[in-house]
């Protein structure tokens, strides 16, 4: 990926967030389209090209038919999404449980078009109480639960993959995560923040939970396989709406002692100097800039892409290949040494055979 495509790219994306940004000549429109569907950023990028004068866009008909794209996978499909936890939370409120959203639902509703990113998963956590949901669910509407991941059930609801969290985040794959769990938990117990959807109370995690579990969790997709620039928008959207809410000096403890304070401020130098962000919305942005390039390239351009290939055979290769090539990204997560890293891993995936 040369400079100057990476630099029209993220133009792109800074006027298709509302940001300004300096624009110059694209040739190559199919990879920005590529590298926008990897991204999650369809959407946003569509947006960027609306601001652009008509000399400097794809032709009439590809743009049109990014466009179909736009309101097909994202917009007609978020309006289903939002029906599905419409649905979802009655089910489970007439059933006697509360149902908080995290991750997708929760980051859409701080973008500046919550239809505009992308809807994947919905993930859920019931105040202690997931078992016990599951079982009603599999009783009453004959759902399927699949219990062969580490952290969450999975099941299907109105057309969606739905992710029932019991713990937070994965116990097994690092030793600090136990006692990261032991915090997120604690946070979970708050049941203070919820909006309406289709008239039905859906609670949100508090802007501590919130702000913890979307670091660790982009983090934890870096350090192991790929991080978005969606996932960047997340924080960042997160940060500007809700920012203000935030205990910074606590949160910045807890990455300090968990080895990830140095991501920390990448990931905020990332949003302030390449997407535009106001730097005064982050508590603090420290700029290294090699290391920040480094991030960004891995980002936009991994080194070793997440296409999983086929046999068991094949797949331990290749995984243990990126294991390898990832050792200086689990460094700036994990504060622990390399085989105490491999062998928490391994466990992990003889616990779950299923996830090797």
């Amino acid at each position: 990926m040369t400079l100057v495509f990476k630099q029209s790219f993220l133009s792109l994306v800074r006027l298709g967030i509302g940001h300004r940004s300096s624009f110059s000549e694209i040739e190559d429109w199919q990879s920005i389209y590529s590298l926008a569907d990897e991204q999650g950023l369809m959407a946003i990028v569509v947006d960027g090209i609306e601001h652009l004068p008509e000399a400097c866009r794809p032709s009439k008909v590809m743009f049109l038919e990014w466009v179909g794209t736009v309101m097909r996978d994202y917009e007609w499909r978020y309006d289903l999404y939002w029906r599905a936890i419409a649905d979802l939370a009655a089910w489970h409120r007439v059933h006697g449980f509360k149902m908080m959203v995290l991750k997708g639902y929760a980051c859409a509703l701080t973008w500046p078009k919550p239809e505009h990113r992308p809807c994947g998963d919905i993930d859920i956590w019931q105040f202690g109480q997931q078992k016990e949901a599951d079982a009603a669910l599999a009783r009453e509407e004959g759902v399927k639960v699949d219990a062969s991941h580490h952290h969450h059930t999975v099941f299907r609801w109105r057309g969606f993959t739905v992710e029932n969290h019991y713990d937070f985040i994965n116990l097994y794959t690092h030793k600090s995560n136990r006692m990261l769990e032991g915090i997120l938990k604690e946070l979970a117990q708050d049941d203070s923040h919820y909006v309406e959807v289709g008239g039905e109370k859906v609670y949100l995690p508090s802007a501590d939970l919130h702000a913890l579990f979307l670091l660790r969790h982009a983090m934890a997709h870096f350090a192991a396989e790929e991080m978005t620039l969606r996932q960047l928008l997340d924080w960042a959207f997160f940060v500007k709406a809700h920012g203000d809410k935030v205990n910074w000096e606590w949160l910045m403890t807890v990455l300090r002692d968990l080895g990830s304070l140095d991501l920390f401020h990448v990931l905020n130098s990332i949003c302030v100097e390449d997407l535009g962000f106001d730097s005064s919305i982050f508590p603090a942005v420290q700029s290294c800039p090699f290391l920040k390039d480094r991030v960004l390239n891995e980002i936009l351009e991994p080194e070793i892409p997440n296409a999983l290939p086929r046999g068991l055979f094949k797949r331990v290769i290749w995984k243990l290949k990126r294991w390898k090539a990832n050792a200086w990204k689990r460094r700036l997560v994990y504060d622990e040494s390399m085989w105490s890293s491999f062998w928490h891993g391994v466990w992990a995936h003889l616990l779950k055979p299923a996830s090797i």
